[in-house]
This record gives structure tokens, sequence and C-alpha cells, in this order.
């Protein structure tokens, strides 16, 4: 059998990558022939990825409820592979940080508009059972989705509104300790941090604070800045960071909101979120305005931060 003039190529340049490693070409070859072909469900190991839904109780719909949050951890993982080729690009151009945002919405509104899963596929009374079988665990405690903030903006940003002013010039370890969310997990009849936020800072607190400070000058703000500063801030791009900016800070802690009102909204009184989060002040934007890029919305868009999109939720209810 005669060897094309492709094969050769092929061979002669297989040949110079190994000689240029020291290895020997001719014992990969020997086992390339004793390899198997790959299958589709070896490359994405798909019978692991199926066994890891563990209900903890007999209700069917908390498998359901199991499998969303981790096809949501596996967007945030999306987001935070585009947030990396962003801050860690080494001649970032304007262009491919416009089409990483991109990329990262379209992660966000895949997830937005799935959500219905959660708010229309659980019975209502199923899941207020499984779920006192999941305390002190919360979605609160995900710990990607924190990451994706901290990239996105400064970290002043994400400081609970009434303490900015006064945390201006402060280290990242002082902003932190009032940052937003911590307010979103501490015990309703008290006002201590519950048992989830113990957890999760215990977890994460460190690895936050060191990615605050490894993005201090490559977070998208600050990027967009520097880009708005040397006239190369396209439409484009203001256009896709106005979008994150509604995905990431309104429609989707939105869509928690709304599944919060159909499955914890009971009169007389709220029923507590697992881990005691307190979800009515925590969820809805107005409270926290959280706002990435506050230079791309005017001020009547600022001060009204979130109120329409509530008003719109709240109406389908």
């Amino acid at each position: 059998m005669s060897i094309s003039p492709e094969i050769e190529k092929r061979l002669n340049l297989l040949q110079e990558k190994y000689d240029a490693m020291g290895q020997d070409m001719t014992s990969y070859l020997d086992g390339l022939l004793h390899a198997d072909f790959l299958t589709y469900w070896d490359y994405i190991h798909l019978d692991t990825l199926l066994s890891l839904q563990s209900p903890k109780t007999p209700f069917p719909d908390e498998e359901i409820f199991i499998m969303y949050h981790q096809i949501t951890e596996l967007y945030f993982k999306l987001s935070i592979h585009e947030c990396r080729q962003i801050t860690e690009h080494a001649n970032l151009t304007p262009d491919f940080f416009t089409t990483r945002l991109a990329r990262i919405n379209m992660y966000f509104e895949a997830l937005t508009n799935s959500f219905e899963i959660m708010v229309d596929g659980m019975e209502k009374e199923q899941f207020l059972q499984f779920r006192m079988s999941l305390l002190p665990a919360s979605g609160f405690q995900s710990g990607q989705y924190r990451m994706i903030e901290i990239y996105a903006t400064d970290f002043m940003n994400l400081v609970a509104p009434g303490h900015r002013e006064a945390l201006a010039g402060a280290s990242i370890e002082e902003q932190f300790e009032q940052i937003y969310w911590k307010y979103g997990a501490t015990e309703l009849s008290t006002g201590k941090k519950t048992l989830t936020l113990n957890q999760f800072e215990k977890k994460y607190a460190k690895a936050f604070i060191e990615l605050a400070k490894s993005v201090t000058h490559t977070n998208f703000n600050y990027l967009f800045q520097q880009y708005k500063n040397k006239g190369e801030a396209t439409a484009a791009m203001i256009s896709q960071l106005r979008q994150l900016d509604v995905n990431v800070n309104v429609n989707w802690p939105l869509s928690h909101y709304k599944s919060a009102v159909r499955y914890l909204h009971r009169e007389p009184e709220e029923i507590r979120a697992t881990g005691g989060t307190n979800w009515q002040k925590y969820l809805p934007p107005r409270f926290q305005k959280r706002i990435f890029f506050p230079s791309v919305w005017s001020d009547e868009e600022l001060e009204n931060w979130g109120k329409a999109w509530v008003d719109k939720v709240l109406g389908e209810l």
C-alpha cells in the first residue's frame, strides 16, 4: 500500500513534533494501534454525570430541583471560563472583550429563560416538604455566582449601598465585611448570621478576597473605563455591558424572586427560605441597587433600578 502525499506530510510533521520533545514517534504510533476509538459517552463522562443526583427524600420532584441547580452551576462555569479569558488576556482588544461579554449574556439568558422549570416544574407541596431535608444548604451558597460578580465590577460596587461612602478607599478585606449578600443571610428574627452564611464564608471568603485583589485592574468595569478614556468603547460593547447588568442583577434574581413568591409566600406570613435567608429583602434588585457598570446608565435609570421589572413580575403572579 502506497502512502499518499497527504499522509507523508503529516507523518513528517509528527516526526518533527516528537523530535522537538525528545520523544520516539514510533512508540506513540504503537500506542495508537492499541487505543480504542473515542465514544461520546466516554468523552463527556456521561455515566458519571447521570449518577450525580442523590435525592435526600422520596419525593420525585426533588430530582428536578437537584438537576436544575447542577445545570445552573455548569452555566456559571461557562461564564467564568469567559471571565478568565477576558481578565487574563495578554493583549485584550475591544472586539475580544465584547465577544466574550456576549457569550456570558447568552449563558445567563439561557438560564433565565429556563427558570420556568423551577417555577412551574415542581409541585408546591412536594417542594415545601423535601426542602426541609436540605437545611442549611441554600442556592445562596453558589460560590461561582459570587465570582462572576467579582470579575464583573469594582469590588466597591458589591458593598451594601449604605456602607459604600464610609468604605471609600478601604481595603478589600474591609469592604468584604460589608458585601451586600451578607445581609441576605441573616436570621429574620435576630439579625445574626445564619449557619448558611457561616458555612459559606468559611469555604469561600479567602478565595473571594484573593480574586477581588487579582482583578482590581482587570475587572470588566475597570477595563471598560480604560476603553472609554481612550475613546475605544464601542456601541456594541456598551450594549453588552448594559445587557450583562440586567441579566445578572435584575433578570436572574427576579427569576428567583418569582419562584420564592410562588413557593414561600403564604398568608398570613412568609415561609422562611432554606437556611433562613431573607429572600424578601435580598432578591428584589431595587433594594440592593447592585449595578456593575453605573456609567452606562442614566440618572433616571439608576434611580429606578429594577422597579419596572419587579412591577412586571408581580403583575404576572
